[in-house]
């Protein structure tokens, strides 16, 4: 928290929706960007100097000077400019690598979750509205978003399946492994014809 009494500063922000970038800057007195939506008065944001772009080929880019964001509709939101953790802030937790899906975007990089417990209670010990994803990447195959990186990306908790640890799996691999599998075994059958089939007669009357 700032405390000198002066003017709260301006946090630059980029806010993830289901249809729509939303870049602009919110007058606040916290620090951080999971604690500038965690902790909002309203259940909404009310953005200054605001560009909002929509998805696809043919969207539209529409700028305004002020903008209310309706937070339920935020799936992710990215600090332009990173903070560092108040030593009094900080709260010993262990990382631990995770893939969000987040629909239609997926998000990896690293939550923060108590130590001594195991990963299956410390997920669910995880608590906020959103939740703090660190080193993160982010993507959206459906919409063509290219795969883009951020020191914190804070994720809608309401929004997001959180898998960890996670390894992805080829959908292909089984067919593949049949199909390699296919002349080996053709190759083991019995020659035909078997002993216990006698073999074709030549026709006659030709």
């Amino acid at each position: 928290m700032f405390e000198d009494g002066g003017p709260p500063p301006t946090v630059t922000l980029t806010l993830y929706t289901d249809a729509f970038i939303i870049r602009g800057s919110v007058v606040s007195r916290q620090r951080r960007v999971t604690d500038i939506l965690n902790n909002a008065d309203d259940r909404f944001l009310v953005l200054g100097a605001v560009t909002s772009d929509e998805f696809g080929s043919h969207g539209e880019t529409i700028r305004a000077e002020f903008a209310q964001i309706n937070l339920a509709s935020v799936l992710f939101a990215v600090a332009d400019t990173s903070v560092e953790t108040p030593p009094e802030l900080r709260t010993p937790k262990i990382p631990s690598e995770a893939l969000i899906s987040i629909p239609p975007f997926k998000v990896t990089g690293q939550i923060h979750v108590m130590p001594e417990h195991s990963l299956r209670e410390a997920l669910s010990e995880l608590t906020g509205n959103f939740l703090p994803v660190t080193a993160a990447a982010f993507w959206s195959d459906k919409l063509g978003e290219a795969r883009k990186t951020a020191e914190l990306v804070a994720v809608n908790h309401e929004r997001a399946q959180i898998m960890a640890p996670h390894t992805y799996v080829d959908p292909w691999a089984d067919v593949r492994g049949t199909s390699a599998a296919a002349p080996e075994a053709a190759s083991q059958e019995a020659p035909w014809p078997s002993a216990d089939v006698p073999p074709p007669t030549e026709p006659t009357g030709w």
